[in-house]
């Protein structure tokens, strides 16, 4: 039988420590959270290899060093409200609950949100609620948000979802170029969002986050 618990031992120890994430809310939360629950059964051996999981349709479970260090910039305090834009399976709700005040978990995939709900449900979650709506348009009737982080690459973010954030809010974003991407963080001021380069990351692009191509002869 996979001890999963040692695994997720091993995952803080190899792949989040040496990512220089140090800050003790996140490594707890990702010490107790099982992030092999939140994968396809057919991949729970795959849930800590260090890499982006396939929830299909182009979607992924962040690579846990990636998650992390986006959870390291943003610098969630226990008072915030988070919204998860992408959250698939919900892991990454998840793991935002046991920071965050409460999160609230967008999923425009129906069948992906369910699952996430009951999953949620099941580990006791009850700060975190899922939402059933477009990835694009944000949460609007839950916000306004503390910070708001995409569970996926991205080439534009709408100024629906930024206009869900308060003053003061932040977001995480990768922000892709072909096969190239950069994480940032978005810091908001009145109407105005300041981003800030974080590190280098790759993801796939979520549905409704990529910038419109003009059409041309």
């Amino acid at each position: 039988m996979t001890d999963f618990a040692a695994r997720r031992v091993m995952m803080v120890d190899t792949q989040v420590r040496p990512s220089d994430v140090t800050k003790f809310p996140i490594i707890a939360a990702m010490l107790a959270i099982p992030r092999e629950v939140f994968v396809p059964e057919h991949l729970r051996e795959a849930a800590y290899v260090g890499d982006n999981v396939p929830l299909g349709a182009g979607r992924v479970v962040l690579d846990a060093r990636v998650f992390a260090k986006l959870l390291d910039a943003l610098d969630i305090t226990p008072e915030e409200k988070v919204l998860d834009i992408g959250c698939g399976l919900g892991y990454s709700a998840a793991v935002m609950g046991r920071i965050a005040k409460s999160v609230v978990a967008l999923e425009e995939d129906a069948s992906m949100a369910d699952q996430a709900q009951a999953k949620l449900a099941d580990l006791g979650a009850g700060n975190v609620s899922v939402v059933k709506g477009p990835l694009a348009a944000g949460a609007a009737a839950q916000g306004p948000y503390d910070v708001a982080i995409v569970q996926g690459g991205v080439e534009v973010v709408l100024p629906d979802i930024l206009a869900q954030l308060r003053d003061g809010g932040r977001i995480a974003a990768v922000f892709m170029s072909g096969p190239l991407g950069i994480a940032k963080i978005g810091y908001k001021s009145g109407k105005d969002v300041t981003w800030r380069f974080s590190f280098n990351a790759a993801l796939p692009v979520l549905p409704g986050f990529a910038a419109l191509r003009e059409f041309s002869l």
